[in-house]
């Protein structure tokens, strides 16, 4: 039995939660949604719901004493960031900035958000649903694929910038997730620089990436 708190109950925290059951019935799932009607509707479902914003609760909460095995984020944010914006609110306030021309240009497909993370993918097409996320052969085309995105953002040599790299595993078909540890990982990595920091999140082919000063308060 696995421990898992999937951040965010909507279609994707749903399909999240349903896949991780039907894999092990024995699993324990916490769903944090903030729409008391959509806890409602999950809590019918039978699943344990925690009503209440997904970030407030992970930094509220995420604390080594009480670790799930696995984080699984599932609402429209870049999750690590978000927690780790909030864990240093105290002593700093983490300033967005431009990801370089420069930076993106080695970027697989990227594509800008509205906040100005960069949305990074191996693949110019829908991946299926349910993918497994094979260790060579891409499920979609049936070749080669062309890197492994972690390992490839973790080995981008960049000026003036510190990266910082969290590994989303593959859970189950179609479902990603990282362990708190990860995040504490990075939240340590993050509080030692003095440079601007790329913090990205990456599974072996999507990924999504923001760019920080950390002005202290």
């Amino acid at each position: 039995m696995d421990n898992y708190w999937i951040i965010g109950g909507g279609q994707f925290g749903l399909i999240a939660a349903e896949t991780l059951s039907k894999t092990d019935s024995s699993n324990k799932l916490t769903i944090v949604e903030k729409q008391s009607a959509v806890c409602g509707q999950l809590e019918q479902l039978g699943f344990e719901v925690v009503c209440s914003d997904a970030i407030q609760y992970l930094e509220r909460n995420l604390k080594s004493a009480h670790f799930p095995q696995w984080i699984v984020p599932a609402i429209p944010l870049h999750a690590a960031f978000e927690w780790i914006r909030a864990k240093m609110s105290a002593a700093f306030t983490l300033e967005s900035i431009r990801i370089p021309n420069d930076i993106v240009s080695e970027l697989p497909n990227p594509i800008q958000g509205a906040t100005g993370q960069f949305f990074i993918s191996i693949a110019d097409f829908k991946c299926p649903p349910d993918c497994p996320e094979p260790d060579v052969i891409c499920t979609f085309t049936g070749q080669p694929r062309p890197m492994v995105l972690h390992e490839y953002l973790k080995s981008l040599q960049i000026e003036d910038f510190t990266s910082v790299v969290i590994q989303s595993h593959q859970l189950a078909p179609g479902v990603g997730g990282y362990t708190p540890e990860a995040l504490f990982d990075a939240l340590d990595q993050i509080r030692n620089t003095q440079s601007p920091v790329l913090l990205s999140t990456a599974c072996s082919c999507h990924g999504v990436m923001n760019a920080f000063h950390l002005l202290a308060r």
